[in-house]
């Protein structure tokens, strides 16, 4: 990436600073989740160069290319790291996007994939080659009577339609949904009160769910507990309550959509919005979507504060959690019998 460097030279001195590998008694392995949807929590996967070493805050997100490397973001001037599946750190960089990368989505553009990138620091949606070249800008929607400035629009995540519009919310501005087309140029806006679901409180999510008949838009109305679904045109079509606390995040895999829940756990929805799995619910209310619970309060199994999520191409799950250390969990997906 041309604002990347490799950490491979570091990761090396520090495998060479320790001793001989010892064999110990392996511990069972943590299983979550249920039926089809049972995850083994893979611990201590990623491979950080030196021991005790954190990642800084993982306020953000994690996307996967065709390729499975792994894209995550964090709070830091390295606001984009690229992984290996088994945890091994590719590059870090992407400084001139620090200080508020927050949402990602990685899809095809063409023959090619991009990465798209919501940035509550710069106040507008960036579209980046996964070399890190910026290739698009979007600035803040100024043809919206709600916003007088840029500062009040800090969007938190977006998705891409079937024949490209680009489609944001503002969870942490004016709380509103937008549209652009694949040229850039600006569609529409809304914030759900024309609906009969009713106006967002912080819809911090947006996800494209292409599983049914006509594809729709899901909103992750944080705020107010719930999904709101909606047309790619915007029209209302119904909402979703069933368990969930701070819906933050859309994933969609085959039939399955991912709500990821800030409050301690991931929930699956089958095709009829009804829940088929949940994973790895905290134990503890007290830890539940707080940012600054530490690596000694760690526990295996168990989310504290989810908020990015992504399956790779053989249905492993990879979380990043709102976390002042950094913590991203990876889940390997367990063979069913058939």
């Amino acid at each position: 990436m041309k604002t990347t460097r490799s950490l491979s030279s570091i990761a090396l001195a520090a495998s060479m600073a320790v001793g001989p590998a010892v064999a110990y008694a392996k511990d069972p392995p943590v299983m979550v989740g249920q039926g089809a949807h049972t995850y083994e929590w893979v611990k201590n996967w990623l491979k950080v160069p030196l021991p005790g070493m954190f990642i800084g805050p993982t306020h953000g997100d994690v996307v996967i290319d065709s390729k499975d490397h792994i894209y995550f973001s964090t709070e830091t001037a390295n606001s984009l790291y690229t992984v290996q599946t088994d945890g091994r750190i590719l590059h870090v960089g992407g400084w001139p996007f620090s200080a508020g990368a927050h949402g990602l989505r990685l899809v095809k553009d063409g023959a090619r994939e991009v990465i798209w990138m919501t940035h509550t620091g710069r106040h507008e949606v960036l579209k980046l080659s996964l070399e890190g070249e910026l290739l698009m800008t979007l600035k803040y929607p100024d043809k919206v009577s709600a916003y007088k400035e840029a500062k009040e629009y800090l969007p938190t995540a977006v998705d891409v339609g079937p024949n490209g519009d680009v489609y944001v919310v503002d969870g942490y501005g004016k709380g509103w949904a937008h549209q652009w087309n694949a040229k850039g140029e600006y569609v529409r806006s809304w914030d759900g009160s024309d609906g009969k679901a009713g106006k967002f409180h912080q819809p911090h999510g947006i996800g494209v769910d292409l599983r049914g008949a006509e594809p729709r838009l899901v909103i992750a109305d944080r705020l107010n507990h719930r999904l709101q679904l909606f047309t790619l045109e915007g029209r209302y079509i119904d909402e979703v309550h069933e368990d969930l606390r701070k819906p933050s995040k859309i994933v969609t895999r085959g039939d399955d959509l991912l709500i990821v829940d800030l409050e301690g756990r991931i929930t699956i929805f089958d095709k009829a919005y009804k829940v088929v799995a949940q994973l790895g619910d905290n134990s503890n209310p007290d830890f539940r979507g707080k940012f600054d619970v530490g690596p000694e309060s760690w526990k295996d199994g168990e989310f504290i504060a989810p908020h990015g999520a992504a399956w790779d191409s053989k249905g492993n799950l990879y979380v990043t959690e709102y976390n002042k250390a950094g913590r991203i969990n990876k889940l390997l997906r367990a063979k069913t019998k058939k």
